[in-house]
């Protein structure tokens, strides 16, 4: 596990974290009936695990100790996101909590001059207004409405969105700490994760072969390469590009829904795609 190369390798590393989180919503879909924390827990324990035994295997264990500032990012950003989230989808309507949430990649890119010293442009905002844009024509062409009535909800996922962009752009604050460490954040989110959900929930076995292997492949994947990933393209990539192309993650897994049968094409899908396209297009020249 090496993860040493230029800007434009990490920038496309930090491309391949948005790609699996594309997948997410499919792969999540076919876990239902598992409670979050508990979900949580396991597929953060299967990408610590899996990360954990790599570094192993390459005699670089002794990267998981890490000053405390360190582990208090990870936890902040792996922990603390997925905690409020989760809270957020409890007490508004999840379609309209995850747009909100949503605002984490516009955010990053507002965010980005204070690390990177450079100053922020036009096209970057410009770029990241179109890429929300492209995700509320795809939210509401499924029939969302924001309402005032599950404002607890919204703030809850406005606080995700705050909490994952911070997160996001203080890694390149830490660009010292090895993403090896990455690992042991896993682990710990797993066992704050497993104790949410021993206070919580009820634990549910996973219904056979095909639940376990959704299972495994988010813990391998979306919840486990991804982060791994996205460490690299936030201490080492463009920052801004990859806030705007983070867009194209509810788009994908749209896309995915799409070509499984699970969802139906849509004008309001193609109107996303333009949209985000476009903005990650303007952002990057």
């Amino acid at each position: 596990m090496s993860f040493d190369g230029s800007r434009s390798r990490a920038t496309l590393l930090g491309l391949g974290a948005v790609l699996l989180w594309g997948l997410l919503a499919l792969l999540t879909a076919s876990t239902a009936g598992i409670p979050p924390f508990q979900l949580t827990a396991m597929t953060f324990a299967i990408g610590g695990l899996a990360g954990a035994g790599i570094v192993a295997a390459q005699g670089r264990l002794a990267l998981l100790r890490q000053p405390p500032a360190a582990w208090a990012l990870g936890l902040f950003g792996l922990f603390a996101y997925h905690a409020v989230y989760f809270a957020a989808l409890k007490l508004a309507p999840p379609a309209e909590a995850s747009l909100v949430a949503y605002l984490w990649p516009l955010l990053i890119v507002l965010m980005s001059s204070a690390v990177t010293g450079e100053r922020l442009g036009p096209r970057p905002v410009l770029g990241a207004l179109l890429g929300l844009g492209g995700v509320a024509a795809l939210a509401l062409g499924g029939g969302v409405s924001l309402s005032g009535q599950n404002a607890a909800g919204y703030g809850l996922a406005l606080a995700a969105a705050l909490i994952w962009s911070s997160y996001s752009v203080l890694s390149r604050r830490m660009a010292d700490v090895p993403t090896e460490a990455v690992a042991g954040f896993c682990l710990a989110t797993a066992a704050l994760a497993l104790a949410c959900h021993l206070a919580l929930e009820a634990w549910v076995w996973p219904a056979g072969a095909g639940q376990w292997l959704a299972v495994g492949l988010l813990g391998l994947g979306p919840v486990g390469a991804a982060f791994f990933l996205w460490d690299v393209g936030m201490k080492k990539g463009d920052i801004r590009f990859l806030g705007v192309a983070s867009y194209a993650a509810p788009v994908i897994s749209t896309l995915a829904l799409v070509a499984t049968g699970a969802a139906a094409p849509s004008a309001a899908l193609a109107a996303a795609c333009g949209l985000i396209v476009a903005g990650a297009l303007i952002a990057r020249s």
